[in-house]
């Protein structure tokens, strides 16, 4: 599935985009942790609202769920049994990758302690949203790494992209975060994905040489 040596000379502009999300990651953080909210944040919730319709709650239920535990876990096993013939060192990161994903999402709810819309605690910054983006954004670089064609990697892609909006979205809608915190979650993830995918292409390159 995957180009050899695909990556090792993307390395640069990867990270570059990864620090530019850490930054705005730690932006946002620094802001939450002052218990701050940005206008958008009222206005996002005011326009999803617009839209709530008691039918499609759920639907919204069950978007929202694949960021839990019990959606993640299969969503892992279903990656690493379609990775294992086709890039087993990818199939055996995957669950490595996420299980810090795990870590980093407990660590950065608990440092900034924003409360949600609903008033429930630890709302900054999405973890369903973190652990999704890391999960479909890696799928994401395989796809456009890998010797599908054109057509079929923008369709995988676009698939993958649209599932994760629609989770941040159902997470909006459920009033279970701001879009601060749904904001967060993508600029952690991707923060925190890409240095992963450098370090592990890197580490392959020097073995394959």
């Amino acid at each position: 599935m995957q180009r050899e040596g695909a990556g090792l000379g993307v390395s640069r502009p990867l990270l570059a985009v990864a620090v530019l999300s850490l930054s705005g990651f730690l932006a946002l953080a620094v802001i939450a942790s002052a218990k701050h909210f940005f206008d958008l944040d009222y206005s996002a919730r005011a326009f999803v609202q617009l839209a709530h319709v008691p039918l499609l709650d759920p639907a919204m239920n069950g978007i929202s769920g694949l960021g839990e535990s019990y959606g993640l876990i299969p969503l892992i096993a279903l990656g690493v049994s379609l990775l294992w013939r086709r890039s087993r060192r990818w199939a055996v990161v995957l669950p490595l990758l996420m299980a810090g994903t795990g870590g980093l999402e407990f660590a950065a709810k608990w440092a900034v302690d924003r409360p949600r819309p609903n008033l429930a605690a630890w709302g900054f910054p999405s973890g369903h949203v973190l652990a999704l983006v890391v999960f479909f954004g890696l799928m994401i670089y395989l796809l456009c790494t890998s010797t599908l064609t054109r057509r079929q990697r923008w369709l995988g892609s676009a698939g993958c992209a649209a599932i994760v909006l629609a989770v941040a979205f159902s997470r909006l809608y459920l009033e279970a975060h701001w879009v601060s915190d749904v904001a967060g979650g993508f600029a952690l993830g991707i923060a925190y994905l890409l240095p992963a995918i450098c370090l592990v292409e890197t580490v392959a390159g020097r073995h394959a040489g």
